[in-house]
């Protein structure tokens, strides 16, 4: 299985941005922060055309689950969804959880929440892509 779960959209970077906001929200997740790592490189002098913003965001529910079960984990959280520009087109994307959690742990509880937290985000980024957000 691909450990890359890619949507690409129409909408601009900045529509696909605020759109995922509003759907991270609708699945009962929050934004932890937003790193503008385009907007960081220029700040440093680096010549970069393309933009990128990493979300982390977290269901606090689930991410306690995976802490009580192994604290290692804690350098796996929280999940990461990035919106990025390549050669014009926007994109929205994050590594697949289940396969990332499962490469690093083998407890049966966490596996079920990875698949949760898997379909949660899966949905948040379809919905950020599509017309009807």
């Amino acid at each position: 299985m691909n450990p890359y779960f890619i949507v690409d959209t129409d909408k601009s970077f900045e529509q696909a941005s605020s759109d995922l906001q509003a759907a991270v929200a609708a699945q009962g997740f929050g934004v932890l922060t937003v790193l503008d790592l385009g907007d960081s490189l220029r700040s440093k002098g680096i010549t970069f055309a393309e933009n990128c913003r990493v979300f982390e965001v977290c269901n606090p529910r689930q991410a306690a689950k995976v802490l009580m079960n192994d604290m290692r984990l804690t350098m796996a959280l929280p999940c990461r969804i990035s919106i990025y520009t390549e050669a014009g087109q926007t994109r929205i994307g994050m590594i697949r959880p289940e396969g990332m959690l499962l490469n690093l742990s083998s407890e049966p509880e966490l596996a079920e929440v990875a698949r949760e937290v898997e379909s949660s985000t899966t949905a948040i980024i379809q919905a950020a892509a599509s017309h009807s957000t």
